[in-house]
């Protein structure tokens, strides 16, 4: 069976010696060594100056809100993994949707201005398959409308935009850590916080809003990563380099092999990529599905991501209809792309796609 991607594990003796470590010191959660040694090491590989390690991506969401006091509506992008909505309807938070760029499937600055009213606080763009958003054009209307910009980039692990990690814009970017991500800790996230309050806020937040023994300050939640995470991401980040190298020959062949015959997403020209996915988009749904059907007959399991709209959701109010957002995803497939796929199972995704279009 060949899935969308699968998980990298690192070498198990490396694991082990810090799973040995952990034993030793019985320290298991709570801001333990070993996450410290991780937000040092992500720091310092990532060019970032606060990273708040927490147990997922979705709980980074939540959290940036509640440290930034986001209130009423926050405009968001339609096109992208539920957890984007669903994270703010659970802060009390209202979606109000900007349709995308058809070629960059990413939120489209064009359409943010006319929908700002005196109840957004924030804007919430996504880096949608860690491709970079228009970062000038939406950080210029949220300070022209005194704006928070949260970044969902769980995506764009290790992504620079014009020779900066694309994760130090906005107010807040979120990371995820999930197993299937391009960087893992089985499951896990994070926060990239440049300002040291709202830092620090996020990290009393994380931990039930405690601040100290005696001083509880927030109504926090318990969003902590624990130690046997934190030693899965110090292996898989020794590895990295070599994991992205893999993933890029692995994308390499297929939009050589594919090219003029389905369409691939339009890069950020002054952004790098790291080939966290491998999105083609189809002429019409029907093509799509008859692509799909004959994968999955071969144990072939591509995702469609994303799929639906999320302006689709029934429980989404008010209701909005976002025209592109909702035909491309109809379209779009994401091939199987991971580290140890072999070239044979490559070429024969390749072949069935080609002969069922």
């Amino acid at each position: 069976m060949i899935n969308v991607t699968k998980a990298y594990l690192p070498n198990k003796e490396k694991y082990q010696k810090y799973v040995d470590e952990i034993y030793q010191s019985g320290w298991l959660t709570n801001y333990g060594p070993l996450v410290q040694k991780l937000e040092k090491r992500l720091a310092e590989y990532l060019r970032v100056k606060n990273i708040v390690l927490v147990s997922n991506g979705t709980s980074a969401l939540e959290i940036a809100y509640r440290a930034l006091d986001l209130k009423g509506e926050v405009i968001t992008t339609p096109f992208s993994f539920v957890a984007t909505t669903s994270s703010l309807l659970m802060s009390q938070l209202s979606p109000i949707f900007a349709d995308i760029d058809k070629k960059t499937f990413n939120l489209d600055p064009k359409n943010i201005e006319r929908l700002i009213t005196k109840n957004t606080s924030a804007i919430v763009p996504v880096h949608s398959f860690g491709n970079a958003c228009e970062i000038e054009e939406i950080e210029e209307i949220a300070g022209k409308h005194n704006l928070k910009v949260i970044y969902d980039a769980a995506h764009a692990f290790d992504v620079l935009y014009k020779g900066k990690s694309v994760l130090n814009y906005g107010d807040v970017s979120t990371l995820s850590f999930h197993a299937t991500k391009l960087f893992h800790t089985i499951e896990g996230g994070a926060l990239i916080i440049d300002n040291d309050e709202v830092a620090q806020n996020a990290r009393y937040l994380i931990n039930f809003g405690i601040r100290n023994q005696e001083d509880i300050p927030y109504p926090g939640t318990n969003a902590k990563m624990n130690e046997f995470e934190a030693a899965m991401g110090l292996c898989i980040l020794d590895d990295i380099e070599q994991i992205k190298q893999k993933r890029k020959i692995v994308s390499d062949i297929y939009k050589h092999e594919l090219r003029g015959l389905v369409k691939f997403q339009e890069k950020n020209k002054n952004a790098t990529e790291n080939y966290s996915y491998c999105p083609v988009v189809f002429k019409n749904e029907e093509q799509l599905l008859r692509v799909q059907k004959a994968l999955n007959e071969r144990q072939i399991f591509p995702r469609r991501y994303f799929y639906p709209s999320l302006d689709t959701l029934e429980y989404i109010k008010p209701k909005q209809k976002m025209q592109i957002s909702r035909d491309i995803s109809k379209r779009i497939l994401c091939l199987p792309i991971y580290v140890n796929l072999e070239r044979d199972d490559q070429q024969l995704i390749i072949g069935v796609t080609k002969r069922n279009l």
